[in-house]
């Protein structure tokens, strides 16, 4: 339910369980937790109860100062999937789920692609110990699963857990 208060300013007040802050405090205050997209800044506001076209209009003044940039929040979301080795396909889907459009998800795979093969190869080095005493079929399912769910793609996979397996003495 959403009651609207003339705050004096000419900005409105959504109430929601009892709580109420005006749609720019509450827009900086969800900012400053932690960057994020135009598309997800959208869902909350509206889910709190504000009216779109006012949204709308915060949204555009909140662009206007440089506080919602998709572009830097891509941008940042593939640079800490990298570090948590995290394939591109993981970061495609991460960045969709959070409402960045295709070009941007794509402009952003492309920078961050880069290196994608050895991080797979890393990430299957760290968990082969996991398998060690297991037989080699399942253990080389189990860790190119692992890799996948991940987001590398399945050829990728294979391979490193075939080289990561070998390396820790198993065939695979």
């Amino acid at each position: 339910m959403t009651v609207e208060a003339d705050t004096g300013s000419g900005a409105r007040t959504g109430r929601r369980q009892g709580r109420s802050l005006g749609l720019h405090d509450r827009a900086l205050g969800l900012l400053a937790v932690r960057m994020r997209s135009r598309r997800e800044l959208e869902r909350r506001l509206l889910r709190a109860g504000f009216e779109p076209q006012e949204v709308a209009d915060e949204l555009a003044r909140l662009e206007t100062a440089g506080l919602i940039d998709d572009d830097a929040f891509a941008q940042a979301f593939a640079e800490q999937a990298v570090t948590g080795s995290k394939g591109a396909r993981a970061i495609s889907d991460g960045l969709y789920a959070k409402g960045i459009d295709r070009a941007t998800i794509e402009r952003t795979i492309a920078t961050t692609s880069e290196g994608e093969t050895e991080r797979a190869y890393a990430f299957a080095r760290t968990r082969a110990g996991r398998f060690t005493g297991m037989p080699a079929p399942t253990a080389f399912r189990r860790l190119s699963a692992a890799l996948m769910r991940r987001g590398f793609d399945p050829e990728t996979s294979r391979s490193a857990a075939r080289a990561a397996l070998a390396v820790d003495g198993s065939e695979g």
